[in-house]
Order: structure tokens, then sequence, then C-alpha cells
């Protein structure tokens, strides 16, 4: 009977690789060498990692009834009604795509067709298999801050 021995991760040699110069460099932290599932590298997990807010435009931009997607930043910013501003990822949840116009009070991914409403980021048609992620969105000197949460 033979006797094997686990194989290491990448990520395990890397991060035992980084503990030994962090050692070696005054004991300093290694951050993202977690082998939880939630890790993901988008700064979401349950790890406590904080979410910066990002700054992507002004509220002028936005208007009621419709929306605007910032596609450096892949949100895109809806006002379903006066004052009332929602946020989502703007990557299509069927395939990836980053949706590219918001128009008849749905956001419009070009890949597929797939809709998604204003209000709620639900879909509204295609193949897109879920909603569009909601973000948390706040108006700060007249531009929006949005936290990808």
């Amino acid at each position: 009977m033979t006797e094997t021995t686990p194989v290491p991760t990448r990520r395990t040699v890397l991060c035992g690789a980084a503990a030994v110069l962090a050692t070696g460099a005054g004991g300093v932290a290694v951050a993202g060498c977690s082998s939880s599932s939630a890790d993901s590298g988008s700064g979401s997990g349950s790890g406590g990692t904080a979410v910066a807010p990002v700054t992507v435009g002004a509220a002028a931009d936005v208007p009621v009834g419709g929306g605007k997607v910032y596609r450096d930043a892949k949100i895109v910013i809806t006002q379903p009604t006066a004052g009332e501003y929602k946020a989502f990822s703007a990557k299509c949840t069927h395939a990836g795509c980053i949706v590219d116009v918001v128009k008849d009070a749905q956001i419009q991914c070009p890949c597929h067709a797939s809709h998604f409403g204003i209000a709620d980021g639900a879909v509204s048609a295609g193949p897109a298999p879920s909603p569009l992620p909601a973000y948390r969105v706040a108006l700060k000197d007249g531009a929006f801050e949005v936290t990808k949460s």
C-alpha cells in the first residue's frame, strides 16, 4: 500500500513564502491568504474588509425615469422617481457583459437582450437568471458615492 502526500495549493505555497518574507521584514501582516470561500477578491467577503465608496458622477446626469451607465466603474445608477436613486452592478447576470443603456425604464444589456427594471434591478426580459446586484448609493456634494458591498 502506497501512501500519498497531499500536494499544497498555489495559494498555500505563496502564502507560506510571503509569511517567511514578512517575518524577515519585522512581522508585517500578510493579506489575501485566506482559504475561505468568501474570499473572492471583491472585498465583500466576511473577512471584515472595508469597501471604500466610489464617486461616479453628478446627480444631474441621471434623468427621472432613466439612468446612466458608468462603464469604467461597472455601475449603473437610476432614478425611478424624482429624488430616488438606485445603484446596481452594470455586469449582466447572464454572461457578464456590461449593460450599455437605460431606456424606456429598463437597463439593457447589448449581448443577449436581457433587460432589468430601474427600480429594483429585477430581470424583465432575456436570458439573465437573476437581478442585477444592488449597491448602496448616496449623494455627497451633488455627486454619487456608491459602495459596492
